[in-house]
């Protein structure tokens, strides 16, 4: 059974973000110039970040030139991403299953596998039309999310990771439809438990929602170097829409 609101307390949690502390922020912004380029994006776009996490995506895009509004559910994150607002790079705690802005940004992202989290297909429907409405008409919303095809034949999986101490015990295997990740570890003599659950989503669900939204797919791309897809032997599935 998947706890619904999970990643409530989880991306609010001080260990989420140890955890996760050494993703390549090199990779992630050479991706980020390279779908600017690759669509000629113009400077002073309106540009929202659904589920921003601390922003660190959010303020390298407004360092390009964009007016870029970051968005998450978490607290704490939102809190920690405003102490570097600007004029041109604005933070909100919101839900992405409600539209914040209609009818006004250029861009929508969605990055890094920010998706799949809710229990029902209705809530998926409801944020896919969420980050539709934001949008502008002719305006576009990239998703980026895991290959889950090929994710799928390496589980399951064990691992460890130590980090500031602490040693994390990892273990992602496919339950009811999720690909789940089972997170324990002990602090200070307290031991702990964190589940994520992402949701098995391929192509051509993606591709109802979408439709169901007004959203048409223009591009699709399987890794961060924008080489075409292949549902076997991709590592992402990265989307690029355009609302009609």
């Amino acid at each position: 059974m998947v706890d619904k609101e999970w990643f409530k307390e989880w991306f609010d949690s001080h260990y989420y973000h140890l955890l996760y502390q050494s993703r390549d922020e090199k990779e992630a912004h050479q991706f980020i110039q390279r779908l600017i380029g690759r669509f000629a994006l113009k400077k002073g776009l309106k540009i929202i970040d659904i589920a921003c996490g601390k922003g660190r995506h959010s303020k390298f895009i407004s360092t390009l030139g964009f007016d870029v509004t970051g968005i998450d559910l978490s607290a704490e994150s939102i809190t920690y991403a405003q102490k570097d607002e600007n004029k041109n790079l604005h933070f909100a705690r919101h839900d992405m299953r409600e539209v914040f802005r209609p009818n006004y940004f250029d861009v929508a992202l969605n990055l890094f596998t920010s998706f799949g989290y809710f229990e029902s297909e209705e809530e998926n429907k409801k944020a896919i039309q969420a980050m539709a409405d934001n949008l502008v008409r002719q305006g576009h919303l990239v998703i980026d999310f895991l290959n889950v095809k090929k994710v799928i034949k390496t589980l399951p999986v064990k691992e460890q990771k130590t980090i500031e101490n602490i040693t994390f015990n990892i273990e992602k295997f496919l339950a009811n439809g999720y690909i789940t990740k089972e997170i324990a570890f002990d602090d200070e003599g307290r031991a702990f438990h964190f589940t994520e659950y992402v949701k098995n989503i391929q192509l051509h669900q993606f591709q109802e929602y979408l439709n169901l939204s007004g959203l048409e797919i223009i591009h699709t791309f399987g890794d961060y170097h924008l080489n075409s897809f292949d549902e076997t032997t991709s590592d992402r599935l990265i989307l690029i829409c355009k609302k009609n």
